[in-house]
């Protein structure tokens, strides 16, 4: 049960029974080996820029990376721990489906967003950057904008919307966060954050840890996204084997040969007794954010639902749904899709079905148009 908990929270949970075994794509042959190397955002976004906002103790900077010059903005906001690249592989598939233009924010205190108050991670003043953002980008007349958020992410965009940061705001869509099983959740949260590898020996450990773990169940987009989650430093260690917390996990599913290979070169490691080493950490430390996990969570389906704009929920599991929301689904007060076969990370996971639900609204609300030679 304690795993259930995990469902809506700011990192992405453990694969369901079966894992990667029931997936025909995860599936390799014996003594194949798959390419965990990163990807580059520019495979995916067009332009990528820091924005500069004006706050009483300075300037912060936000990085953004954007697609498209024409059509509404879906404006694109990432769970807890993740950053806008978590967006890149749902920004290529969405832009090929619909008339739009794409903006993925990098939150304060995440990814290569540089803040003068990185600690201050409360909903107002997340939902205030957003605000500034677009005022930056778009002066006082901005185009009309379709907010979409992850996780923490969607708390945001609710708290953003609510408050009526975005003036020219076209619509919400908000991405397997519902606050019953978030709240539920907060007590067994630590826990989890804690079972997590602490560090990595290269980029591409991490984003193997990120797939076979099951955090990301989409290869393609853990090779471009677990950038933005993890930043290397230098350390001094009489443990060069840092990230020997993950071996385990990684080397299971490895060729017995290839294992014996790997464990001589890590006795060859040992035998140095100090090494100084480049190694991967998380960029955010989650569990110095808990202060501020209830106030992004409680109320959340009330704030939701009170957005007077047409609202599109998508969720993982329809096990997610709390009270309000079950009767507010009832009376139609907003649209909801249940997509099965998915981590918490949804849009990572399966971009296409993301980026389907969210065009098929977009377009019957009549926000735009399929893009000419697109069968949907």
């Amino acid at each position: 049960m304690e795993k259930q908990l995990h469902l809506n929270l700011l990192p992405s949970r453990p694969p369901m029974a079966g894992g990667f075994g029931t997936s025909s794509k995860m599936k390799m042959g014996p003594g194949r080996k798959r390419d965990f190397s990163p990807l580059s955002w520019s495979q995916y976004f067009e332009t990528m820029e820091d924005v500069e906002v004006e706050n009483e103790n300075g300037k912060d900077i936000f990085r953004i990376y954007c697609s498209g010059a024409h059509g509404p903005v879906l404006l694109l906001l990432h769970g807890g721990g993740h950053s806008a690249l978590s967006w890149a592989v749902f920004t290529a598939v969405i832009f090929s489906r619909i008339n739009c233009r794409v903006v993925a924010m990098d939150l304060r205190a995440h990814g290569d967003t540089k803040v003068k108050n990185p600690d201050d991670l409360s909903a107002d003043t997340m939902a205030k950057d957003i605000g500034k953002v677009v005022e930056v980008l778009y002066g006082e007349n901005p185009p009309p904008i379709m907010v979409i958020g992850h996780s923490m992410g969607g708390a945001i965009a609710v708290h953003t919307a609510a408050a009526n940061h975005i003036p020219s705001l076209l619509g919400l869509c908000v991405i397997d966060v519902v606050e019953g099983t978030a709240m539920d959740a907060l007590n067994s949260m630590q826990n989890f954050l804690r079972s997590r590898p602490k560090t990595f020996k290269s980029l591409e450990n991490a984003i193997e840890w990120s797939v076979k773990s099951g955090q990301i169940r989409n290869m393609e987009s853990a090779r471009v996204s677990m950038g933005g989650q993890v930043k290397k430093c230098e350390e001094s260690t009489s443990s060069p084997a840092v990230s020997n917390s993950i071996a385990g996990i990684i080397e299971e599913e490895e060729e017995e040969e290839v294992e014996e290979e790997s464990n001589k070169k890590r006795m060859k490691e040992d035998d140095q007794e100090i090494k100084k080493e480049s190694i991967f950490t998380w960029r955010v430390e989650l569990s110095k954010t808990e202060k501020y996990w209830e106030g992004w969570f409680r109320g959340l389906s009330a704030l939701f639902l009170t957005c007077p704009v047409p609202k599109l929920l998508l969720l993982a599991g329809v096990d997610r749904l709390d009270k309000d929301l079950t009767i507010g689904q009832m009376q139609g007060k907003f649209q909801m899709q249940v997509l099965p076969q998915c981590g918490h990370a949804v849009h990572e996971d399966a971009p296409e079905k993301v980026a389907d639900a969210l065009a098929t609204f977009m377009v019957r609300h009549k926000f735009t148009d399929f893009k000419e030679g697109y069968l949907c």
